[in-house]
């Protein structure tokens, strides 16, 4: 496999593990197409930008959307980015092929999305380094 799929697969191993399941927040790929799924969910992106520091290696930017049910406050949002902090800020990713290495994240509130007027949008961004040995 190449470092885009390698860095795809180790970024949504945090989102398939039980643990984070546990947690009760619908996850998606930033592709997955979420009408009809709830008031509550998140949609994942991850945004390769530069390359790193050998050819197998690449950093970017993680970015997850935050949807709640609009006209209930920013609060659920909030706790949704807690959750996500916990998983995620400060955090090495091993897997077999190399690590994602998290630095701090950031939220900016979008508020009422604008495809769909009963969601409200936060997106919370982090910084990823991916490494791989060659």
């Amino acid at each position: 496999m190449g470092k885009y799929t390698n860095l795809d697969t180790s970024i949504f191993e945090v989102f398939g593990s039980t643990v984070w399941k546990s947690e009760k927040v619908k996850t998606f790929p930033a592709n997955f197409q979420t009408t009809g799924v709830g008031d509550e969910f998140i949609r994942v992106a991850i945004i390769p930008r530069t390359s790193g520091l050998n050819l197998a290696s690449v950093s970017g930017i993680l970015m997850i959307d935050i949807f709640t049910g609009a006209n209930q406050g920013p609060k659920k949002a909030s706790i949704i980015a807690d959750k996500l902090d916990t998983y995620l800020v400060g955090k090495l990713l091993n897997s077999n092929t190399g690590t994602v290495q998290l630095g701090k994240s950031s939220m900016n509130v979008s508020g009422i999305d604008k495809d769909d007027s009963t969601l409200y949008r936060v997106t919370y961004t982090i910084p990823f380094n991916y490494f791989e040995v060659t």
